[in-house]
């Protein structure tokens, strides 16, 4: 039960709960230039590559063999799968880590954090409405690629069944639904990537440091799945699962990867998270 006092120091009709609403958020985050840029590059990411395929032909199999990438023009939903696979590993890192490790810097460099504090807005309440606002803008820039490359694609090549590179098809219904499930794995993926660059952010005033720190780790975490020696301590490595999603795009879909990864990428940014709250909560704001 709060004292009389407390009651005292609290304005009337204050709700802590109500300060900084999520729609205040996302429209400040949907206005910055970088939002706009990100979501361009995204966008145009399909139109390249259908330049690409036009100007260099239709790909074709190496050695016999046939991989994702040579079925690129079979159907939308190739051309789709395809624009994730070459996404996966570096460019949708760049939006979770921008989103992410920008917010709560950029308050910090633009000297501003202290008055959202003394607005007053809560710690607790700050942190949470920038990384709820932070991991949508993620998840929408995971779901803006491939709509727009089922599109592009789909005008280029036809609406049809997702072909296997490894045999047999998927018909375009079902082809659709389970490239819903290869983005969720992305964005869970990924998260490792969100909990790294949102914890760099609220332990500095340079979001290029947060931003940049994030990412480099998670390069870091791929260089590592790459060294062989390390045998199966690769598989408590984020970066090891990360094209596990390649299984759900099978006639008999294959879940034990995509659930270990999920698990190891959740896990990772449960702890980041709660490092960058508890850390926030003690810090000392002076910008």
């Amino acid at each position: 039960m709060s004292t009389l006092a407390e009651r005292a120091e609290t304005a009337s009709g204050y709700r802590a709960g109500r300060t900084l609403p999520l729609r205040v958020e996302l429209v400040r985050q949907l206005k910055r230039r970088r939002t706009l840029v990100m979501g361009a590059v995204l966008a145009v990411l399909p139109f390249v590559l259908l330049i690409a395929f036009a100007v260099g032909g239709e790909p074709g199999g190496r050695n016999n063999q046939v991989t994702l990438m040579d079925t690129a023009t079979a159907s939308g939903a190739n051309f789709a799968a395809v624009n994730l696979f070459v996404s996966a590993g570096f460019l949708l890192v760049i939006p979770v880590a921008l989103f992410c490790g920008d917010t709560v810097a950029s308050e910090a460099g633009w000297s501003s954090l202290r008055y959202l504090l003394a607005a007053p807005v809560p710690r607790a309440r700050l942190l949470w409405s920038k990384l709820v606002v932070a991991l949508g803008l993620s998840l929408a820039a995971m779901v803006l690629l491939p709509v727009v490359a089922l599109v592009v694609g789909t005008a280029a090549y036809g609406w049809g069944p997702l072909q296997i590179p490894t045999g047999g098809v998927l018909d375009a219904g079902t082809a659709a639904q389970r490239l819903v499930v290869v983005v969720a794995f992305i964005f869970v993926s990924q998260l490792v990537t969100a909990g790294l660059a949102f914890w760099l952010s609220t332990k500095t005033d340079a979001p290029l440091g947060a931003v940049g720190g994030a990412v480099g780790l998670t390069i870091v975490g791929n260089v590592l799945d790459a060294v062989t020696a390390l045998g199966d301590w690769r598989h408590f490595l984020p970066a090891h699962w990360q094209f596990a999603w390649a299984d759900a795009v099978q006639p008999r879909p294959e879940w034990a990867g995509m659930i270990q990864g999920a698990a190891i990428s959740v896990t990772y940014a449960l702890v980041l998270f709660a490092l960058a709250f508890r850390g926030f909560a003690r810090k000392d704001i002076v910008s």
